[in-house]
Order: C-alpha cells, then sequence, then structure tokens
C-alpha cells in the first residue's frame, strides 16, 4: 500500500490501516478475519472488492498511459485474469508469514540495526 501512497492517483484513493487498534470493520459488513485474509477495496457507492478485482479497482485510480493503468487492463484479460487469482490464491496463503515493517520507517528509509 506504501507504493500506492507515494504514486500520483489524484487523491482518488483512500487508505485505512485495517491493523490500527481503532479500526472498526463493523460499518463495513466485512469481518477482521475477511479483511485479513485478502485484500479489499471498497468504492464510493459500497461495492466491494476483492483479492485481484481489489487490484484491478485500486489500479482503476490510476491514468491508464501509467503502469498500474496498464495492468488495470491486462488482469482483467480472461486468461491472465485466472492465473493472477490462482497466483493471488497462493500468496494470501503465505501473506501473514512475511516480514512486516513494525514500526513503519520514518522518513522513507531504514536502519538496520546489527545487535
Amino acid at each position: 500500500m506504501e507504493a500506492y501512497k507515494r504514486k500520483n492517483h489524484g487523491g482518488r484513493l483512500l487508505f485505512v490501516d485495517i491493523g490500527d487498534p481503532s479500526f472498526d470493520p463493523v460499518p463495513y459488513g466485512i469481518t477482521l478475519d475477511e479483511f485479513m485474509a485478502q485484500m479489499h477495496a471498497i468504492d464510493r457507492t459500497g461495492r466491494v472488492y476483492r483479492a485481484v478485482e481489489a487490484f484491478w479497482a485500486i489500479w482503476q485510480a490510476f491514468p491508464a498511459s501509467t503502469l498500474y493503468g496498464f495492468l488495470g487492463t491486462l488482469v482483467m484479460l480472461p486468461g491472465v485474469n485466472l492465473l493472477a487469482r490462482l497466483g493471488y490464491r497462493g500468496f494470501a496463503r503465505f501473506r501473514r508469514y512475511l516480514p512486516r515493517r513494525i514500526p513503519p520507517c520514518a522518513g522513507g528509509s531504514c536502519r538496520i540495526d546489527h545487535r
């Protein structure tokens, strides 16, 4: 999500940290476990996009002439979409085991402590 935040999306994306203790999933009608299990994007009308479709929804916020705009078109092609869904399903199973930056790196760069 940090990469998307840094890119120019014209303010069309609002990011919500579902890991923040003050996050309340109830208004969305989605459990916290569901939010944690896969990527979600919710548009202005309240439509919920999950997994690969969530990436597609996010990429729609970027101009078509950008890499993300191109990926948004590409990922919805029938053969590519099937592969993306299969790939995401595998990724989602292991995502929780990937290292996280906690606390986040201040100023966009991190220092490695060798102790």
